[in-house]
């Protein structure tokens, strides 16, 4: 095979590749040679067609596959003999015009990862902000946990129901006076003021009395999920079967017992841990920013500008989901619009990151055992419908990228870990506020030099996962099988939205803030239309 290259520019590489035919021609022959026995044919013994046969009736396919395992041999070696790491796969390019009998030739593009000199860490030095769990912060917890048990009791005779009552209705949706698909609904509660319906129609409900029945107008928002809705007005037939206020909630022993608890010291207990548990994934989170800002201040090298891309595109992808869910969606995407930049900034910081993460790992030695990654697997595997679980499974072990896709994000946490231990750190109690506050001021901060820093903005789509938060996991691969952009499972997931038991560890948020959902209309024996 000769090898000639073509561009060395920073990070970016190109190579000519001809292969001799003779080369090709000697792979296809020992094929034939081995399929020759097994091929079966009429008028010949089993094992006896003669190989001119052979390759009459399968050198097409033989040759094809032949010429696929020469090129990727070829740039395999390549790879290995000028010890290239490629930051993700090569583009590879046949010339036009080739046949069999022909030298192949083919060019190879691709951009390599950077050259990481292991930083210094002796020295470093972290702070811990603490939060103590305080009998305040406790009760506030349960005064929350008790807002959201509420119970109702029916109203006096004759009360119009006003914002925070709840209302007991059956409904019926037509448009143009034709019936739709999920626009029914019987004894579905709603509680007034809390915008659980589309725009408008709990407004139209105010004053309602036990036995009212009433016809109401409204309009679907232009983004509904039914396109056979989106943008329509569509009337409602109302009848009020109830209506009923908020009871008052005491925190006693009796409410912890209906919780299924012995008692409000119980209650309390359970309570205490969650805030302290939470409180600790913030703590991370301010650690983990600031070590890597630590980092990334030090640390200014070029990066692949394809894993920028690929990052920049699935951040930009989550802004646009985001986007599309607010209520003003063109204000939104304008904003979004204005702050591209940035966004690009926060693709290239957490790139250069991950990189200078793996170097970390690997030169310290930092792995994930096999138990590990088998643990990490099955977890993932829960997100599925059982009957889609060992389907998940078979899928992520069988393709690399997937794999290293589940693989790099608990990488990356070990690597913190590592350094967190290798840290000189100082702790300082503070209270939650104060906690949420330096969280904030990073999050203003960590795109712009210190010079330029100003509080972040409330963004339609908050740039609270920055480089800083969470580094990309094609970054922490390091190979041109593991570095490609991400793709999702095979497997379908369930429909139901699977709920966090608890906060994240560390904190952690997505690339962008989740804006205000529209919430649902509550569905009580049929599905309904106002969601």
């Amino acid at each position: 095979m000769q090898i000639v290259e073509t561009t060395n520019e920073g990070l970016k590489r190109a190579y000519q590749l001809t292969i001799p035919a003779g080369e090709i021609a000697a792979r296809v022959d020992a094929e034939i040679k081995k399929i020759a026995p097994q091929v079966k044919m009429p008028g010949f013994r089993p094992g006896k067609v003669p190989a001119n046969l052979v390759r009459k009736m399968h050198g097409e396919a033989i040759h094809a596959d032949a010429l696929n395992t020469t090129l990727r041999e070829s740039i395999d070696g390549l790879l290995r003999d000028k010890q290239l790491r490629p930051a993700l796969q090569p583009k590879v390019d046949m010339a036009e015009g080739y046949e069999e009998g022909k030298d192949a030739e083919l060019t190879v593009e691709l951009e390599v990862l950077p050259e990481i000199a292991a930083p210094e860490l002796d020295g470093l030095k972290l702070e811990r902000l603490t939060v103590p769990a305080t009998d305040e912060a406790v009760d506030a917890a349960i005064k929350r946990l008790a807002d959201r048990q509420k119970s109702y009791s029916d109203a006096p005779e004759g009360h119009a129901a006003a914002d925070g009552d709840q209302l007991i209705v059956d409904f019926t949706g037509s448009i143009d006076g034709v019936e739709f698909d999920g626009g029914k609904a019987e004894d579905a509660p709603l509680v007034l003021g809390s915008g659980q319906f589309i725009p408008g129609f709990e407004e139209q409900l105010g004053g309602a009395k036990v036995g009212d029945e009433k016809t109401i107008t409204v309009t679907f928002p232009a983004d509904y999920p039914a396109e056979n809705l989106k943008g329509k007005d569509a009337q409602f037939a109302i009848t009020v079967k109830a209506v009923k206020v908020e009871g008052e909630t005491v925190i006693d022993d009796d409410f912890a017992k209906g919780l299924g608890l012995e008692g409000l010291d119980q209650l309390k207990e359970l309570m205490k841990a969650q805030v302290e548990q939470e409180t600790a994934g913030l703590t991370r989170t301010q650690m983990k920013r600031q070590l890597l800002d630590h980092l990334a201040a030090g640390h200014d090298f070029a990066v692949p500008p394809s894993m920028v891309e690929a990052e920049f595109n699935q951040i930009w992808q989550q802004l646009e989901a985001e986007v599309a869910r607010e209520e003003n969606p063109e204000e939104a995407r304008a904003e979004i619009e204005s702050e591209r930049d940035d966004y690009r900034r926060i693709a290239e910081r957490r790139v250069r990151l991950g990189l200078l993460l793996s170097e970390i790992g690997q030169a310290n030695g930092v792995e994930i055992s096999n138990q590990e990654m088998n643990m990490l697997v099955q977890q993932a595997a829960q997100q599925y419908r059982p009957q889609d679980r060992e389907r998940f499974v078979e899928y992520v072990r069988n393709d690399p990228m997937a794999l290293a896709q589940l693989r790099a994000p608990l990488y990356e946490d070990k690597v913190v870990d590592f350094l967190f231990d290798k840290a000189e750190v100082s702790e300082r109690e503070v209270t939650r506020e104060e906690l949420e506050a330096a969280i904030e001021a990073e999050e203003g901060a960590e795109t712009k030099p210190a010079a330029e820093a100003k509080p972040a903005k409330k963004a339609p789509a908050k740039k609270a996962k920055a480089a800083a938060e969470d580094a990309p996991a094609e970054a922490e691969a390091g190979e041109a099988e593991k570095a490609a952009p991400k793709k999702k499972a095979a497997p379908k997931k369930k429909a139901e939205p699977a709920e966090a038991a608890e906060p994240a560890a560390d904190g952690e948020e997505a690339a962008a803030k989740p804006a205000p959902k529209k919430k649902a209309a509550p569905k009580k024996k049929a599905e309904s239309a106002a969601e």
